[in-house]
């Protein structure tokens, strides 16, 4: 069974930083294209930042460009979302997502910024 296993979400205060992880599991990583997604209480999810499949292209919401850097590795079946300048509005449930002929989705991790 594929697993998409999200870390590292937790409270911060603004201004403050948080580093995100995803781990995936039975998936030929380097195949698949990784992107976080969020969602805050009552709106939509939303496309926060996609990397390619060999990591050498990236794009960002405009929300987050210039704060936020979505990074793989490869070797170890994980990408990552450095996120800086964390602000109240990034405060969302954070999803990763693996798509290559399918989609799959982590279970969320939730990132609150509060002072």
């Amino acid at each position: 069974q594929v697993q998409l296993v999200e870390s590292g979400g937790g409270l911060v205060q603004p201004g403050g930083s948080l580093r995100l992880s995803c781990a995936a599991s039975r998936i030929t990583f380097s195949r698949y294209t990784m992107s976080w997604h969020r969602q805050a209480p009552g709106k939509e999810r939303e496309l926060v930042a996609v990397i390619s499949s060999a990591g050498d292209s990236t794009n960002y919401a405009d929300s987050v460009k210039g704060r936020f850097t979505i990074s793989r590795d490869n070797a170890k079946n994980t990408v990552y979302l450095q996120m800086n300048s964390l602000k109240p509005e990034d405060t969302a449930v954070y999803y990763c997502n693996a798509r290559w002929q399918v989609i799959y989705w982590g279970q969320g991790t939730q990132v609150t910024v509060s002072s």
